[in-house]
């Protein structure tokens, strides 16, 4: 596969990947816009409690209504109106002031700087202002652009002009200890137009992005490495499973190599992100194909092919095996000469019904086994670059492999076997999720370096004829005779 068609692939990934973003970003906004505004008009939060045991809770830095800053950015001059309510047990005060003017006033007092806000689930931090000095009243101030006081209950309404601003929420005399129950709302009228233009642009992208990684897999072709449906063994044994993984055990190698393999292996970590980011994509665009055609588009499944032979490459080169010092190549395409390989039969037509349910459903239980295995490469199908980070069993035992190269000189053959089947397991669960193929991996521990369909699929060569022997030398006189 030209390097021209990868590239054309990945920037199509990327953007059909934005478009995806924008398009879910637009969609939620709708949402919000239609559901959640309150008979005012207000996008509200939900209330709930801030509280200090010192004499007020500020904003962070600042309410920023023009530049960015290096405090928390928004762009409330857009906004329109903002609307806090709060009640507490004691005359509350709340208040926006310019921000340098709040900042001189309180310079001395200990109060309480809001730094941290989650709405869902709610959690605040706070950083807390140390000093001795006594705040007084808020309302003696007279620096207040709005602010809001009460016996039990204050609502402040503010509309936003351009400035940097803090927000203040006090007791109304200006003594320490403040809880308020509290909810903030905005209201505007850029949310819809926002929504509706980021969904617009974003089914732009995703149809434009799509249609780029479609075309940049054209030409694809003969990337799967495979020879054709496996024949169905007629002894009684087990069929072979049409995907394979292979690995040969690529002595003698390096006692102190695999210490810096983390770091060579990152030119191929950064070219891997983005070709899964376009296998996402391409997946996508194969489910829908599937959906209404019965078949996996050859194109896609021959680049999808490439990019988990890829994987394995470089996985069986780091922490999946240990198994070869040699540098994986930079390729898609099938490398006999490389001690390890993968690929999966070409399905002819792929069920219409089991592509709703087998990524997830039917997978659980080897989604199950492959996270004990691989430490997180059953979460989701594209999850195999963990299978390089690692943090499951086959880590574990590939590390204990080298540890014993570095000191013995050489690399366990029976722990290289038993990664290998380790190895199979995930993949073949990873093949069956992205959709590659219909039959359901086996429950089976194919452990060693060839895989069983790679040996079964193997072509033999025919004995050579036997020469001709030639006759005695007594026989002759009769032959001639005859």
């Amino acid at each position: 596969m030209r390097t021209s068609r990868i590239v054309l692939t990945l920037i199509g990934a990327t953007l059909a990947l934005l478009g995806f973003m924008a398009c879910l970003t637009g969609a939620t906004l709708v949402v919000v816009h239609a559901t959640q505004r309150d008979s005012s008009g207000f996008y509200t939060s939900g209330r709930h409690v801030y509280s200090t045991p010192t004499a007020a809770i500020v904003t962070r830095g600042e309410i920023h209504t023009g530049a960015t800053s290096n405090g928390d950015w928004v762009p409330v001059r857009r906004l329109g109106t903002l609307r806090i309510r709060a009640t507490s047990s004691q005359p509350i005060f709340i208040g926006v002031g310019p921000k340098s003017d709040v900042d001189r006033w309180l310079a001395g007092v200990e109060y309480a700087r809001l730094t941290d806000l989650s709405l869902w689930p709610f959690h605040t931090d706070y950083e807390r202002h140390a000093g001795v000095a006594q705040a007084g009243a808020p309302t003696a101030q007279p620096f207040w652009v709005a602010q809001a006081t009460g016996a039990a209950s204050g609502t402040l309404r503010w509309d936003v002009t351009g400035g940097k601003w803090a927000l203040v929420v006090m007791n109304a005399n200006g003594r320490p200890g403040v809880k308020v129950n509290a909810d903030v709302g905005v209201r505007t009228g850029l949310l819809l137009p926002v929504g509706l233009i980021a969904g617009g642009l974003g089914l732009v992208l995703l149809a434009g992005g799509v249609g780029m990684a479609v075309a940049g897999t054209r030409g694809a072709r003969d990337l799967t490495g495979s020879p054709g449906r496996l024949p169905t063994p007629t002894d009684g044994s087990e069929p072979a499973y049409p995907v394979r993984i292979d690995g040969r055990l690529d002595e003698p190698l390096s006692r102190w190599l695999w210490l810096v393999k983390w770091v060579l292996i990152i030119p191929h970590v950064i070219v891997l992100a983005f070709l899964w980011s376009a296998v996402v994509v391409l997946t996508v665009v194969a489910w829908f194909s599937i959906v209404f055609t019965g078949r996996y588009p050859r194109s896609l499944f021959d680049f999808n092919v490439g990019v988990i032979r890829w994987t394995w490459r470089v996985s069986f080169y780091t922490l999946s095996a240990f198994g070869t010092d040699r540098y994986p190549p930079f390729s898609l395409e099938p490398d006999p000469d490389y001690p390890a390989d993968f690929a999966i039969d070409y399905p002819e037509h792929l069920s219409r019904g089991l592509v709703w349910v087998k990524s997830w459903l039917l997978a659980i239980p080897q989604l199950v086994i492959v996270g004990i295995f691989a430490g997180g490469l059953g979460a989701s199908w594209s999850g195999t670059s963990r299978v390089m980070s690692g943090g499951g069993l086959i880590a574990v035992i590939a590390i204990i492999a080298v540890v014993a190269l570095a000191f013995t000189g050489r690399y366990p053959r029976g722990m290289f076997d038993f990664l290998m089947g380790l190895n199979r397991w995930c993949y073949r669960v990873l093949a069956y999720v992205a959709l590659m193929r219909d039959e359901y991996p086996p429950f089976r521990f194919d452990s060693g370096g060839s895989d069983p369909g790679s040996v079964g699929a193997s072509p033999v060569s025919p004995e050579p004829p036997a020469p001709p022997t030639a006759p005695p030398p007594s026989a002759a006189p009769d032959l001639v005779g005859h």
